[in-house]
């Protein structure tokens, strides 16, 4: 039988909600009551741990959860030891160093200037990696007024769509690197079976996200040409339909290239045409 495990999530935000959404869609389904810091998976023993999400890599580092759903930002700032198993597709970001948009010149042009971030280790390695030595300002929150404040003459923080950089008069110099949320596991569980299951069940709602079935109908004679556009995984399902000439086929396709491949079943005779949701998938 296998032995409780403890997955780390974050306790409140838009991290959250996603985290709960995408747990209970891989069925593993619980209640938090009255802000408890714990709760228990329906017929599994499993226990939901609601965490600060930047403390959760360094929990799974220290063994206190078993798994947690995270920012790669925050794994890679902790420097936790942990395993990455899984890319959640959801919270995508980027990390950036960001000056003001007078600014002209390079990485190098910030040697010895101050620079404000929350992700000072991640700053640290980036700057020593293009061999530019700047005095890090450790701060928590926002730190994109600092430059106005006078307390920092760039700033390291995560930006989305650049509308608050906009804002505040500040351009992207360049981007450190790119994060999304993702599943981690402490170290020592690869063969544990419990884990392996979570992992496996997580990853078929990952994958189902990012596709649909498209189903329509085709000239047998067209067939070819029409499995050439969607060739799905392995093959498509193809089924007879009472017209001898035709056929029904039924494919996975990927949701960014869903409706050009429509397109391009419509101008090749295909009909019927039918996008239809995935909620979960094993491939």
């Amino acid at each position: 039988m296998n032995q409780p495990i403890k997955i780390g999530i974050p306790s409140k935000g838009r991290l959250a909600e996603q985290a709960t959404s995408l747990l209970n869609q891989a069925g593993l389904s619980f209640r938090r009551q009255n802000r408890s810091l714990f709760a228990r998976v329906s017929q599994l023993p499993i226990d939901i741990a609601f965490l600060r999400t930047d403390d959760i890599p360094i929990l799974c580092d220290e063994g206190a959860i078993d798994l947690g759903i995270t920012g790669q930002d925050l794994v890679e700032e902790s420097q936790a030891t942990v395993t990455q198993r899984l890319r959640l597709g959801v919270g995508n970001c980027r990390l950036s160093i960001c000056v003001p948009s007078s600014f002209q010149g390079g990485v190098g042009d910030l040697k010895n200037q101050n620079i404000a971030t929350s992700f000072p280790n991640t700053t640290h390695l980036f700057l020593a990696e293009h061999n530019t030595a700047a005095r890090i300002v450790e701060l928590s929150g926002s730190v994109e007024v600092m430059i106005q404040l006078g307390v920092a003459d760039a700033i390291v923080d995560l930006v989305e769509t650049g509308s608050t950089l906009a804002a505040n008069d500040l351009k992207i110099l360049c981007d450190i690197g790119t994060y999304e949320t993702v599943l981690i596991q402490r170290k020592g569980l690869d063969s544990n079976d419990l884990v392996n299951r979570v992992v496996r069940r997580l990853e078929g709602v990952v994958i189902a996200r990012s596709y649909s079935l498209l189903e329509f109908n085709i000239a047998r004679d067209l067939l070819k040409q029409a499995e050439a556009i969607t060739p799905g995984f392995d093959s498509p399902t193809v089924s007879a339909l009472e017209d001898e000439t035709m056929c029904a086929v039924r494919v996975m396709v990927s949701k960014r290239e869903i409706i050009e491949k429509m397109e391009h079943l419509e101008s090749l005779g295909a009909s019927a045409i039918i996008q239809v949701p995935i909620s979960n998938c094993r491939l």
